[in-house]
């Protein structure tokens, strides 16, 4: 090791260090990002997968037969194979919970240990996943005699942020809550109902974010409760023949832990913590789901199958992840695959009847067991961070700071008067504020190094002055950028010069030349013209006009124009044209085109400009649902259709119909 390059000695003690293991993500107030700590990738951190067995629900069943899972021991269970009654399938996770557990165990057991790495600017996720009727809505809510993961969560997060924001502690930290369901892939804020379909975005840092989403801050866990209690009742619930108060979606809770240091340098951290109750996957055959529930079924089934697809993909490594495929696979994408710590809580039945759920549910958790998660901490550093610093006795700068920038002779010189001399609190100050754009570990470095040799008397050493020689070099450099624009600005005034006098000399040439008839010239002038206005007419109109200025001869004759006309079109030639439709003429084509819309059939809505089989298709459902357009705009309401869409589809089939052509792309 002593004969090791630098760089592998380097390598080394960044792969031992245990200092090295979680990679920082600071962002300054312009957005820039730098990494802290390690320059390699956040430490990997495996999807933490537990299961739970619920007793049977009536004492008769239990009686009658007996149950399929059985559990060998904390982390492992075995289910009876039906085809081979002399096998069984053996399964292993992370955790198991047998009948007799409680919830208590369980939040114990699986759900406080990540609780911390939200107070270090991490996410973290809880998922419950399992068929209908298995209780996963009873793990995370539970009753109020045996409260489930999210009233034990909130209850011991809330009671972290205030032992942490005491009075005498470097960070301030604040609670914010979000509710939302995802009911047949529309995003539902269950805090406020009416704001209807909400969409999911992805910001320039790779954020997972809703805009919109209703945020409460909470500061107790009475303040929780005052906003989940009325929310959880707008959660989408039903019956079914499994399940009484069956789930119709998907329902995720989104607690936010923000943190802002107190201190300099005053970082800000951001933490998220997603507890999510899943729809349980349904059977019709067995459930009797009819009409709405059915629809409903699909669309939980739908989203199931694609958070399979998911799974399956991140196992086994593909390069494409179809995390778009599906509202909730998108909403997921932190927590599986993304910048998470996740555990999974599968919730399965002893009953015979369940015995494919129960299968189907721990073949989707021992494939979540591969996936593998990057958490890392999320901290960004304010722009006005070093502005508004009130300087104290110990926090300002030595006296080598306050040097006023001398020249060459002074500083070799080093006139003790000069040092003596102190400076203002404000030029102090200035010159902290100009290490905005440096390394935030360098920055809290020299100000710690400062401040210690501004407690050793006026005899340091310059510390955040520039060196002579780069001054120098920086000086030199600026003269020569100033010389250059002085040049550039005198060729300027030149070319402006030149321009002038050829403009003042065209028109004598002008007078002196004869006036010959030239062909039309293209609009290839490098000066700009007047705008003229052309009013678009019916073609009839056009036609008729056309007729009236043009000779047309026999074959193999040429076409010529008329001298007392033709002299004038040379003349507007050069003006270039703005397109202006008459009013009438565009009412004419709104009407046909909103005629077409309410009553045509799907062939004749292909027959329109940038409308194809399936946009044809969505406009027919529309108007299936909702009745007939009551105006072209409405086009924007449907599913699919932007605003920008619309435009450039009134611009392509306006004038066509109103003209009374054929609207076909052909």
């Amino acid at each position: 090791m002593e004969n090791a390059t630098p760089q592998a000695q380097l390598q080394a003690f960044i792969m031992n260090n245990e200092s090295f293991n979680v990679c920082t993500e600071i962002r300054d107030g312009a957005g820039r990002l730098s990494k802290v700590g390690a320059s390699r990738r956040p430490p990997p951190a495996r999807v933490r997968v537990a299961v739970r067995l619920r007793p049977f629900m009536d004492e008769a069943t239990k009686a009658s037969e007996p149950s399929c899972v059985r559990g060998i021991d904390s982390c492992s269970l075995e289910v009876a194979n039906w085809r081979k009654y002399q096998e069984t399938l053996k399964y292993q996770f992370d955790a198991f919970y047998g009948e007799k557990s409680t919830q208590q165990d369980i939040y114990v057991g699986s759900v406080q240990p990540i609780l911390r790495h939200l107070l270090e600017g991490q996410n973290a996720s809880v998922l419950a996943y399992g068929p209908t009727g298995a209780g996963k809505t009873h793990t995370m809510l539970g009753s109020p005699e045996q409260p489930g993961v999210i009233p034990r969560a909130l209850m011991d997060l809330l009671q972290l942020t205030r032992e942490e924001s005491a009075e005498g502690r470097p960070w301030d930290l604040s609670v914010t809550m979000s509710y939302l369901e995802i009911y047949q892939e529309k995003v539902l804020d269950l805090l406020d109902p009416a704001s209807g379909d909400l969409v999911i975005r992805e910001d320039c840092r790779g954020n997972i974010l809703i805009p919109g989403l209703t945020q409460k801050p909470i500061a107790s866990f009475s303040d929780f409760e005052q906003h989940f209690l009325p929310a959880s009742r707008n959660r989408s619930v039903g019956a079914t023949r499994l399940n009484q108060r069956s789930s119709r979606s998907h329902a995720v809770l989104l607690v936010k832990v923000d943190q802002r240091e107190r201190l300099a340098p005053f970082r800000q951290r951001e933490g998220k913590l997603y507890l999510i109750d899943l729809a349980g996957s349904e059977d019709n055959r067995r459930t009797g789901n009819q009409g709405i529930r059915l629809k409903e079924s699909g669309a939980i089934n739908s989203s199931l199958f694609v958070l399979g697809k998911v799974v399956d993909a991140l196992s086994q490594g593909l390069p494409r992840i179809p995390y778009r495929d599906s509202k909730l696979t998108r909403l997921l994408q932190d927590s599986l695959g993304g910048s998470a710590h996740s555990i999974i809580i599968a919730n399965i039945a002893p009953e015979r009847r369940f015995y494919q759920d129960t299968i189907s549910a721990l073949n989707f958790t021992a494939r979540s067991k591969e996936v593998i998660n990057r958490p890392f901490t999320n901290e960004s550093l304010q722009s006005h961070a070093l502005a508004p610093v009130k300087p104290s006795q110990k926090e300002l700068p030595g006296p080598s700071e306050a040097k006023k920038v001398k020249g060459p002779e002074e500083e070799s010189a080093g006139s003790p008067a000069s040092i003596a001399a102190p400076a203002p609190a404000s030029e102090k100050l200035s010159i902290l504020g100009k290490l905005r754009s440096m390394d935030p570990a360098t920055l809290e470095s020299l100000l710690s190094l400062d401040r210690l040799l501004g407690s050793q008397g006026s005899h340091g050493t310059p510390l955040l002055n520039t060196p002579k020689r780069e001054r120098m070099a920086l000086i030199k450099t600026v003269e020569e950028k100033n010389l250059e624009i002085e040049r550039l600005k005198m060729k300027q005034k030149e070319l402006e010069a030149k321009v002038l006098a050829q403009e003042a000399q065209d028109p004598k040439d002008k007078e002196n030349t004869p006036t010959v008839l030239q062909p039309l010239p293209s609009c290839t002038d490098t000066v700009a013209k007047p705008l003229r206005k052309a009013v678009v007419m019916p073609l009839q109109l056009v036609q008729k006009q056309a007729e009236s200025k043009i000779h047309i001869l026999k074959r193999g004759q040429k076409r010529k124009l008329e001298p007392s006309i033709a002299s004038k079109p040379v003349e507007k030639a050069e003006d270039c044209w703005e397109l202006q439709i008459s009013p009438e003429l565009l009412a004419l084509g709104r009407k046909k085109l909103l005629d077409l819309l309410n009553e045509g059939s799907v062939r004749d809505l292909r027959s329109l400009h940038l409308i194809g089989q399936k946009k044809a298709q969505l406009i027919m459902g529309w108007r299936e649902l909702h009745g007939p357009f009551s105006k072209v705009e409405d086009l924007e309401q449907v599913e699919g259709i932007s605003g920008k869409q619309v435009e450039s589809f009134l611009k392509a089939n306006l004038l066509g119909l109103a003209a009374g052509q054929n609207c076909d792309p052909s």
